[in-house]
């Protein structure tokens, strides 16, 4: 490919480049700024003198976290989170999307049900009901009243289900035609053509479980069972946790400030997002698009 070498094309070049240098740097301030503070003295961090480059580096924030075992206790409540839940959420979403996205004539209370669901995507029952029908059915303090009430989720109902109504009704009537059911379509058809909006939907998914803490702050009343971002919002310590902690203990918490200690929790939290969504992002804008256009 000859490109050209004018002047014009050179400056637009260098143009280009240094907006795109700016918009990367914009992207990236605020993680480096973040952890540049986790790691910084509180001093340092209490008087504003701190922006990416780290003053005094010290990982206090950071041993006060992971040296305590129900910082691993709670990690291990949000995997098992992420696991069953979103377990639940994939096949409860396919298996409504499928029905869905059939015509009219194939099932014919499929606007009936379309409505239902936009009725919920428009309106909620509010937190008072909401928690009492958790607690009536016995759920507080069990994983279950965390994955359970966001059992499916609409939104994601709605992408796949126009993914769906977007595959060749070809591909359908062939299948249809050499005896294979609903259920063997769905598995061996829809499915595997379906791969950018369920790779899509299960980053949703993945990082609605994790991520969400007001659940566990409402639903789990034993500190033995919260998830991780449930644990990470309650790290900060009062004044009677301060009396009673020893002389080297208050040495090492002298070192960390709120502000610290709250980018360390971020940081931490962000880690397990950030391992899977590069297997994922190549999925993420394809399976938007295509499961956005159509009704």
């Amino acid at each position: 490919m000859v490109q050209s070498q004018t002047l014009a094309s050179r400056l637009v070049n260098v143009i280009i480049t240094t907006l795109l240098i700016i918009i990367a740097f914009m992207s990236l301030a605020p993680l480096l700024n973040t952890i540049s503070i986790s790691i910084s003295s509180s001093t340092a961090v209490n008087a504003g003198r701190v922006n990416f480059v780290p003053i005094d580096i010290n990982f206090s924030s950071y041993e006060k976290i992971l040296n305590d075992t129900k910082f691993w206790g709670s990690f291990l409540i949000s995997v098992e989170r992420v696991v069953l839940g979103g377990a639940i959420n994939m096949v409860l979403t396919i298996l409504m999307a499928y029905p869905l996205s059939r015509s009219v004539g194939q099932f014919r209370s499929r606007n009936v049900y379309m409505w239902v669901i936009i009725f919920t995507m428009l309106f909620s029952g509010g937190i008072v009901p909401w928690y009492m029908v958790i607690s009536e059915l016995k759920l507080i303090n069990t994983i279950w009243a965390l994955v359970l009430p966001g059992a499916v989720p609409v939104f994601n109902v709605i992408l796949l289900m126009n993914f769906f109504k977007g595959i060749p009704k070809e591909l359908e009537e062939a299948a249809f035609m050499d005896g294979a059911g609903p259920l063997t379509i769905l598995l061996r058809i829809f499915l595997p053509v379906s791969l950018p909006s369920l790779a899509t939907i299960t980053l949703f998914v993945i990082v609605g479980h994790w991520n969400n803490f007001f659940d566990g702050i409402v639903l789990i009343n034993d500190q033995n069972k919260i998830p991780l971002q449930t644990y990470l919002q309650q790290l900060s310590l009062t004044r009677d946790q301060m009396q009673n902690l020893s002389v080297e203990q208050l040495q090492q918490y002298n070192k960390i400030s709120n502000t610290t200690l709250n980018s360390a929790k971020i940081l931490v939290s962000m880690i397990p997002i950030m391992m899977i969504y590069p297997f994922l992002q190549r999925y993420l804008i394809h399976g938007i698009v295509l499961g956005s256009v159509k009704e």
